[in-house]
């Protein structure tokens, strides 16, 4: 009996160690990444920018659109802040270029590298800058077609954010490999060394920019005269001429945080929907964007705030339904 029972223990301990080394064998091949093997009509977004712990800037206000648009987003934190720089004090980390190419390392070991897109935004070193550079050829090496959305943030209303060298950076190195370029005015000014006071300069500076690379350029704001203006520019063929559009923008008596990284997704994620028709994508963005900043206006206004008093967190959750069925109140009027 005692024998009989020490037989029925070694087999089910048998059983046991055959079921685990099973289980381990098949735990030591990944599963297949479905984005991957099964991709969407939409595509695959890496994402490298800024990433604040509280609010909505970087990352934090571009991922969340992407996703209710139907991307699968794959964020690379380029500096982790518990806020934004615009309060009274920030803490956290800044991650280097180095740090960034290791992961990209990591990634291609488990051929998880191909993106149909690159989305960037605030970047603070040229070393950092250089490592996108080498991000970008290492993912067109996998997918010739990636398409590449960048956001140069250099500064605004005639101030610079970032160190002066990085300014020739972007001109000389950035510019000519990017697909879409998401500039406001000072930035466009930057990047061209032309002045823009009139639309017509506007349009000039699109050109400009196509000639040194992107297919479509979208200055996202500029102040002509008082009014408020995007002026969009979509170059189908290389040396032909672009179809370039306008949509008026209200002026809201407020200033935001996080509406420029917002609006870069919302044109990546629309343009790529929509890709010959730029001015219909513009015009999703555009009133996305609009009715989220009347959101935010509204929503600090019941609560008692004075709007004017400091930069204000938009209300990207609450706005989710705008974001994925977007009311086109704002039109693009074609130029001749």
């Amino acid at each position: 009996m005692l024998l009989r029972s020490c037989r029925v223990i070694t087999r089910e301990t048998h059983r046991i160690f055959i079921s685990r080394s099973i289980s381990s064998r098949k735990f030591e091949m990944a599963p297949p990444i479905l984005s991957l093997a099964l991709p969407s009509e939409t595509g695959r977004v890496l994402s490298i920018q800024s990433h604040t712990v509280q609010g909505y800037v970087g990352n934090k206000s571009a991922v969340f659109p992407l996703q209710l648009l139907g991307y699968d987003v794959d964020p690379v934190n380029s500096v982790q802040f518990s806020n934004h720089t615009g309060y009274p004090t920030f803490k956290g980390q800044v991650l280097n270029g180095h740090q960034l190419w290791e992961l990209m390392e990591g990634l291609q070991a488990n051929d998880l590298l191909y993106y149909t897109h690159l989305l960037t935004g605030y970047i603070g070193s040229v070393s950092f800058l250089d490592t996108v550079l080498e991000v970008v050829k290492k993912l067109r090496s996998i997918n010739p077609k990636l398409t590449y959305v960048c956001d140069p943030v250099l500064g605004d209303e005639g101030k610079l954010y970032v160190p002066p060298e990085l300014v020739a950076v972007y001109r000389e190195k950035v510019v000519p490999v990017a697909s879409m370029l998401t500039p406001n005015q000072f930035e466009a000014e930057q990047l061209t060394g032309f002045r823009i006071v009139s639309e017509h300069d506007g349009r000039e500076a699109c050109n400009k920019l196509h000639a040194a690379g992107p297919a479509k350029v979208v200055i996202t704001s500029i102040n002509i005269d008082g009014h408020l203006l995007l002026i969009g520019s979509h170059e189908k063929e290389k040396g032909q001429s672009p179809d370039q559009f306008k949509i008026v923008i209200p002026r809201i008596p407020a200033y935001f945080t996080g509406t420029g990284d917002l609006m870069t997704a919302l044109l990546l994620g629309w343009s790529n929907k929509y890709r010959d028709d730029l001015a219909k994508a513009a015009e999703l963005a555009v009133s996305t964007l609009q009715a989220l900043l009347q959101r935010t206006l509204d929503d600090y206004k019941t609560a008692g705030y004075d709007i004017q008093s400091s930069s204000l967190e938009i209300r990207l959750i609450q706005s989710q339904d705008d974001i994925r069925h977007p009311q086109i109140k704002f039109k693009a009027e074609t130029y001749n």
